[in-house]
C-alpha cells in the first residue's frame, strides 16, 4: 500500500460518504436538523463543554501525543525508510497498521466532539518541522501547541468575521490550508524536476 494508493483510496471514500451525508442532508425535511449538520461537518467548537465527552476527547489526545512522542524514534526510523527500520528491530508494515489505529482513534474522537474541520493536520506539522526539526519526539508536542493555537484565533475569526453570526470553524482553517496545500504540491514539483 503505496501512500499515493492510501491517499487516493481516502478522497475516494471520502466523497461517497459526503454524497451519502449530502443526501441524508436533503432528504431529512427539517431545516434545523440539516444546519445543525452541516455546522457540525463544517466544523465548531461553539457546542464543545467541558462536561463528559469533552473530559473523554481530552484524555485520548494527550494519552495519542504521550504515545506518539513515546514512539519518536520508532517514527523517526520509518520516516528516514523501510530498510533503516528493519536493522533497527522495527516491523514496518505491523507499526503503520498499530500507527494507524492509534491515529484514526484520535481523529475519531475529535471529529466526534467538533466536527469535521480541515486542514490543521495539513498546515501545523510542516510548520512545527520547520520550527523545530524533523525529530518526531520534538515535533509531535510543538504540532499539537501549534494546532491549538491556530484553532484558537480559527475560532477566533469565525465568531468575529460575521458578527453577531458564527461561521463554522472549517471554512477558516480551509481559507488559510487551501493556499498552503498550492504551496506544498507546488513546492514538491520544484524539488521533482
Amino acid at each position: 500500500m503505496t501512500s499515493i494508493r492510501l491517499l487516493l483510496a481516502g478522497v475516494a471514500v471520502g466523497y461517497a460518504l459526503y454524497a451519502a451525508t449530502s443526501f441524508l442532508i436533503f432528504a431529512s425535511g427539517s431545516a434545523q436538523g440539516a444546519r445543525s449538520v452541516l455546522f457540525w461537518l463544517l466544523g465548531s467548537l461553539g457546542l464543545a463543554r467541558w462536561d463528559g465527552p469533552l473530559a473523554v476527547v481530552c484524555i485520548v489526545i494527550l494519552g495519542t501525543i504521550a504515545v506518539l512522542m513515546i514512539w519518536g524514534r520508532r517514527l523517526d526510523a520509518l520516516a528516514i525508510g523501510d530498510e533503516t527500520a528493519h536493522t533497527l528491530g522495527i516491523s514496518p508494515e505491523r507499526f503503520r497498521t498499530v500507527l494507524l489505529a492509534v491515529v484514526a482513534l484520535a481523529i475519531g474522537v475529535l471529529v466526534s466532539a467538533a466536527g469535521s474541520i480541515g486542514f490543521v493536520g495539513l498546515v501545523v506539522p510542516h510548520m512545527a518541522r520547520r520550527a523545530v526539526g524533523g525529530v518526531h519526539a520534538h515535533v509531535v508536542p510543538v504540532a499539537a501547541l501549534m494546532g491549538a493555537i491556530l484553532l484558537v484565533w480559527a475560532d477566533l475569526a469565525a465568531r468575529l468575521l460575521l458578527q453577531p453570526q458564527e461561521i463554522p470553524i472549517g471554512i477558516v482553517t480551509s481559507l488559510v490550508g487551501a493556499p498552503f496545500l498550492l504551496i506544498l504540491i507546488r513546492r514538491f514539483q520544484a524539488e521533482s524536476s
